[in-house]
């Protein structure tokens, strides 16, 4: 066999999932042997949109995501899906075809592309080693959370393997030893860490837990302290859901959180991010953190406890290691024993959490007239129509807020959100790879027409996977940010505004249902779409009222 296909037997071996791509004449070869050795494979229209689609399948399925790309330009059309994995920290492994030579036309510095966008670049370079430098890069991925670019040079790719012909027992052997140098075991938190977080929860009157993506394991861990330590409970938008159902679940944190939530947030004497950056949207820029508030931050990177909001004091380690390790000591030696401090848990602070805890809740104009639905009542009529069990992906835009606040989901395993670098346009390839994911649910993608338009070629992708989908486009016929960025200030907007575009006639072109939507009661189409076979996507045009723009948006603007 050539190197190429030794490559592709080993990565499947490593036990990845679905693999995602565009296939060329660089990566024809290993892609064939990923299939061969049993990874489903899912052709993409455009690498942007693949290396979205592995991202997503990555956060979703819980496995190392797989993008395969031809070398040079397949890279270089990948690059916006890799920054947004890298930012991430997405376990993601990008499979390129590397041109060598400097007179070829495909020859870029794919290692110095990859290291600038914040990804790992490793590359084949042994026919006798192949197997073993693809082990490595498994392991950087999973192990240290990162996007790695695994550079395949085509002089290397076709050479004849020289290494172990059993390349499924090889792998075996090698994920079994221990890490090698760099690649470091998970931490164990210091005693004299987690003794002072142990301190500063038990003198606490009004403890906020804020869990972010690096908590979305440890929910059970997470719960069981806020209720010894009467915390109250919230999330980054990234792990939204993760405490739905529990009394004390604020739902997210940032600018996209309830008036109560932020009035409680701000409120708070101690805040712990758990796997949590806290960031400036998570936090407001800062304005969430009361400048009295002692914070607290609990992550497995060293490096985390003081970006943005720095801590005041830190623990490195997993959370839900520290999470058991915080509760024991609070505990005492009583096995079991749970005693539920008064914290910020009050009676009367339960009820306004049930009365005023979701934004369905919090009373606003309606808007809609003239042609055109307020996006608020069409996502509340949206959540009131769709099965509790659905996965829901977003776009970025002036809309976002609505739909990521607007549409529940039942756990931290429905909400897909691909943010970090906040890119417009990687919504829908987002939706189609927890779509991949998690086939159990319903997938619903919330989009803008600007990032409709951008990732219009992946429409075909849904329509040949037969993704029983829901696209919900909300069309204000801008690029809405800029639109309410500038508009008040005097600013031309013809760059940034167009003419209507008949999104429902360019789905069905691609094959899916269609509706549009001007009114609450043109909902009825999604109803009877929901009710039929759902033998194909139905993508949801809704004409939507743009004169104002969204309240997160006020807060995003801050930042610019």
């Amino acid at each position: 066999m050539i190197v190429a296909e030794a490559v592709g037997r080993a990565l499947a071996a490593c036990g990845v999932g679905t693999v995602f791509g565009v296939v060329g004449s660089g990566n024809f070869h290993v892609t064939n042997a990923l299939v061969a050795s049993g990874s489903p494979f899912v052709a993409a229209r455009h690498e942007g949109g693949a290396a979205t689609m592995a991202d997503a399948y990555a956060r979703m399925s819980g496995r190392a995501g797989v993008v395969t790309v031809h070398q040079g330009p397949g890279l270089t059309n990948a690059m916006t899906g890799l920054t947004e994995a890298a930012k991430s920290r997405t376990p993601l492994i990008v499979l390129a075809g590397e041109a060598t030579e400097a007179q070829s036309n495909f020859h870029i510095d794919q290692a110095g592309l990859a290291a600038a966008v914040g990804a790992v670049a490793l590359r084949v370079t042994s026919t006798r080693a192949a197997v073993e430098q693809v082990v490595e890069a498994y392991r950087v991925a999973v192990e240290e959370r990162r996007t790695v670019l695994l550079n395949l040079p085509l002089g290397v790719q076709s050479a004849a393997y020289e290494g172990p012909q059993d390349v499924p027992a090889l792998v075996a052997r090698l994920l079994a030893a221990e890490p090698p140098s760099g690649f470091p075991a998970v931490k164990e938190p210091a005693g004299s860490e987690v003794g002072a977080l142990v301190q500063a929860l038990e003198s606490a009157r009004r403890p906020v837990f804020i869990a972010g993506r690096g908590a979305r394991h440890a929910r059970r861990e997470l719960e069981e302290l806020a209720e010894r330590t009467g915390a109250l409970l919230a999330t980054s938008a990234v792990a939204k859901g993760l405490f739905r159902g529990s009394p004390w679940d604020l739902d997210v944190s940032g600018g996209f959180a309830t008036p109560l939530a932020a009035e409680l947030i701000r409120a708070a004497d101690l805040v712990v991010a758990w796997g949590c950056a806290l960031n400036m949207w998570t936090t407001r820029h800062g304005s969430l953190i009361s400048p009295g508030a002692r914070v607290a931050k609990v992550d497995l990177d060293a490096a985390a406890l003081k970006t943005h909001v720095p801590a005041d004091l830190g623990v490195v380690g997993d959370v839900a290691d520290v999470a058991r390790k915080v509760a024991a000591q609070i505990a005492g030696q009583v096995a079991g024993q749970v005693e539920a401090g008064p914290g910020y848990r009050t009676p009367a602070l339960a009820g306004r959490i049930r009365a005023e805890g979701r934004w369905q809740a919090v009373p606003y104009e309606d808007e809609s007239g003239g042609g055109r639905i307020d996006p608020r009542t069409l996502t509340i009529g949206l959540d009131e129509l769709l099965p509790a069990e659905r996965i829901v992906s977003v776009d970025s835009g002036n809309f976002m807020g609505y739909p990521s606040m607007l549409l529940d989901v039942p756990d931290e395993g429905g909400f897909c959100f691909t943010q970090a670098f906040q890119s417009v346009g990687l919504g829908l390839a987002t939706a189609i790879g927890a779509a991949v994911a998690r086939p159990d649910r319903l997938p619903v993608a919330a989009l803008g027409d600007g990032g409709a338009l951008m990732g219009l070629a992946e429409l075909e992708t849904v329509a040949r996977l037969g993704l029983p989908m829901v696209i919900v486009v909300y069309d204000d016929e801008a690029y809405g940010a800029e639109v309410h960025h500038f508009g008040p200030h005097g600013h031309p907007l013809d760059t940034v505004t167009f003419p209507p575009a008949d999104l429902a006639a360019i789905a069905r072109g691609h094959g899916l249902a269609a509706v549009t939507v001007t009114r609450a009661e043109d909902l009825a189409g999604v109803a009877g779409w929901l009710n039929g076979p759902r033998d194909r996507a139905l993508l949801v045009h809704a004409k939507v009222t743009g004169e104002r723009g969204s309240w997160w948006l006020e807060e995003a603007f801050k930042g610019h």
